[in-house]
């Protein structure tokens, strides 16, 4: 084990860190000072004598990963950040959560230098970790998979620091089984067991055994107790033990108690809910500076030898970087189709030959966009080796198994119908579609391999709260969302989506993805992989619809659009029978054949109909006026929106004449066509509502 060098100049620091906490949230008036005094000396611990990384290069493949997942103790970060020399100065603390600061109230990604993911709603943290874990070891197995354990230039460590409130959230248990299951070596989480939390002590709503639930979970837990003796003791070097322990178990992920007092060592709020979430007042923050041997008449006050220590991460960075390099410049060297691959996938790009690779759908038969989704994946599959998912526990009805791939899961938990390996492509996240959306997270936040996992439409409700921290980052997860309307049948309203499309299509940067049919179902998937700047869930069929007879460019006379135009997000799938439209037709998904028929319908009442399939409104909000103006020209305001679900996306395109053929209602059990006669999407209800959005001009 390695032995831990600790001065008098590393107490010294800590107790800086402690007093730029409570200097910044004194002056700014709000935020959270308590944990982060308390915690000062594990994120010391960790940033300044434990982690593998580089200051000056946050993107260095062979850094260890660091996850606050207690995000509002956001200054335990940001001031390792300064005295690490990652970028942050004392004039940036002084900013904390202020207008432009690049010290935000939760560690935002892309926003602050050495920050990996942003952690705000309890919970996300510690579950992405799981897919930080998950995705160093799917890529040792890319560009690596021969090396011994420990030996690799991929191998690498994920620490995370939680507290009461992440272990608290649902999600964290979903993620945490998952992670004991897949038997995650590399992910070490620090647990700040403090027992408070806005509403004081937590035995108030808190009181189970986490360390015997962290076992169950097939976890190596250890418990390192600062206030065991009665007398509260830092012991640094205990928890230094603990956690070269943890990284000496390589078949369990670790959880380390870390037994602290809040806000210590302030005389009278430490150990209170006062000092969780507020600032501790000029006595209070007075009374900590005489007791740890500072001037309070000073704030932020660095002594030059503290700082001067603590920059010395820098130089160490380098050199660990420079040593990392030697082995992997070998690699490289004794692997250059990897290394190859490794260059393409860093820079973002697909491989050549997508296009050719996406399947054709015949036109002339019927087709579920669900099935059309599995049968695109396989081919691109057989192509794109980053690309690797699956789906919570509905693999046959997603259509999300890429065929003859093995499971990712270590290979003891094959099964009659799986066959595990710890590389393996197909992954099994169970019924546990919250960790499954903030595990993709975690995976791409990680490095550049392109995720997926599917559900039920329906269900992204649970994944809601990480496909949202995905559109906040950027992130390029991909959500795959089947039983896409009513039309799902039998199973009745509790599975039948009304609203989601509408409010997933209100989370900004959200790219939400609605098939009209097999050929636009690949250059819809086409399109996501090329893009890396945001999320996007595809919504898909469960009943098959028809695959349309195309032409190869834009839609002229009675020949439909290529499919290729998806990537624009909407398009004129067939003009109007003179040229010219009367009304607009727009419409998604398997509602896309309806407005096809009614334009068959009202050509022959004299009346000229254009239909636009609109698979994407937010890649159609991208393109130029030009191009919307082209597609959808102010001039014909009779207009036909025509979507089995809320009419609520639809008001801005369809305008003061315009109509919507929607359902507002929950659903009900019965045979799809049932449901779709029944509750009005049918062609006879869309031609009745373009002869009122004529009538109405």
């Amino acid at each position: 084990m390695a032995a831990l060098q600790w001065d008098p100049i590393d107490n010294k620091a800590v107790d800086t860190a402690r007093v730029l906490a409570a200097d910044a949230v004194e002056k700014v008036g709000n935020g959270h000072p308590g944990t982060a005094m308390s915690l000062a000396p594990a994120a010391y611990l960790l940033f300044q004598k434990v982690m593998r990384r580089d200051p000056h290069d946050q993107h260095w493949l062979g850094r260890d990963r660091f996850i606050l997942s207690a995000g509002h103790s956001s200054l335990t970060q940001y001031i390792q950040l300064y005295f690490g020399g990652y970028g942050l100065e004392l004039d940036d603390l002084e900013k904390l959560r202020t207008w432009g600061s690049l010290t935000p109230g939760h560690p935002e990604y892309g926003h602050t230098d050495g920050v990996e993911i942003t952690t705000g709603p309890l919970g996300q943290g510690i579950s992405s970790s799981v897919g930080f874990a998950y995705a160093s070891r799917f890529e040792r197995g890319l560009f690596d998979p021969d090396a011994e354990p420990g030996t690799s230039p991929f191998d690498h460590f994920v620490y995370v620091i939680a507290g009461d409130g992440d272990l608290q959230e649902g999600v964290s248990s979903e993620a945490s089984s998952l992670a004991g299951h897949q038997q995650l070596g590399n992910l070490i989480a620090i647990y700040d067991s403090n027992q408070i939390s806005i509403e004081d002590d937590t035995n108030i709503a808190f009181t189970e055994d986490v360390k015997a639930r962290y076992e169950a979970y097939h976890w190596h837990v250890q418990v390192v107790d600062w206030k065991k003796t009665g007398v509260y003791e830092e012991d640094v070097q205990e928890l230094h033990a603990a956690i070269e322990a943890a990284k000496g178990v390589t078949d369990k992920p670790s959880l380390i108690i870390l037994k602290t007092i809040i806000g210590w060592p302030a005389p009278k709020k430490q150990n209170t809910g006062k000092i969780h979430g507020s600032a501790l007042g000029a006595d209070e923050l007075r009374a900590v500076k005489e007791v740890l041997g500072f001037d309070p008449d000073k704030n932020f006050d660095v002594a030059p030898e503290v700082i001067e220590h603590t920059r010395k991460a820098v130089e160490r960075g380098a050199e660990q970087r420079a040593e990392w390099q030697k082995g992997f410049d070998a690699w490289a060297a004794a692997n250059p189709e990897r290394k190859q691959l490794l260059d393409r996938l860093l820079t973002g790009e697909l491989p050549e030959g997508i296009e050719e690779a996406l399947p054709v759908f015949e036109a002339g038969k019927d087709v579920s966009t669900r099935a059309a989704s599995g049968k695109v994946l396989n081919a691109l599959g057989a192509v794109i080796p980053e690309l690797w998912g699956g789906s919570a526990d509905l693999a046959e009805s997603n259509n999300t198994t890429i065929e003859g791939a093995a499971s990712f899961v270590p290979s003891e938990h094959s099964t009659h119908e799986w066959t595990g390996n710890p590389y393996g492509r197909v992954l099994h996240f169970g019924i546990r579609e919250h960790a499954m959306a903030a595990i993709l997270n975690g995976i791409v936040l990680h490095g550049p391999t392109r995720p997926f996992g599917g559900t039920f439409l329906i269900f992204s409700d649970y994944m809601r709260p990480a496909v949202r921290l995905a559109a906040l980052m950027k992130a390029p997860s991909i959500f795959v969302w089947t039983h896409d309307s009513v039309a799902l049948g039998e199973d009745g309203p509790t599975h039948q989506p009304i609203e989601q499309l509408s409010t997933l299509r209100a989370i900004p940067q959200l790219d939400v993805v609605r098939p009209g049919d097999a050929n636009e179902v690949a250059y819809a998937w086409k399109t996501i992989l090329e893009r890396r700047n945001g999320p996007a869930g595809i919504a898909l069929t469960r009943q098959n619809i028809p695959v349309f007879e195309r032409g190869d460019g834009e839609a002229t006379g009675d020949t439909f659009a290529s499919a290729a135009n998806v990537s624009k997000g909407a398009y004129v799938l067939a003009e109007a029978p003179n040229g010219t439209p009367d009304i607009l037709l727009i419409a998604t998904g398997s509602e896309l054949q309806i407005a096809v028929e009614a334009r068959e319908v009202l050509k022959g009442e004299g009346i000229n109909a254009r239909v636009v399939s609109a698979p994407s409104l937010e890649w159609f909000e991208e393109q130029s006026d030009e191009y919307k103006e082209a597609v959808l020209p102010s001039a014909v305001k009779a207009r036909v929106s025509i979507e089995a679900g809320l009419a609520l996306s639809w008001r801005k395109y369809v305008g003061d004449h315009g109509r919507s053929v929607s359902i507002e209602h929950f659903g009900a059990s019965a045979d799809y066509k049932t449901l779709f006669r029944e509750f009005g999407m049918t062609t006879e209800h869309a031609v009745a509502a373009a002869k009122e959005s004529l009538a109405s001009l």
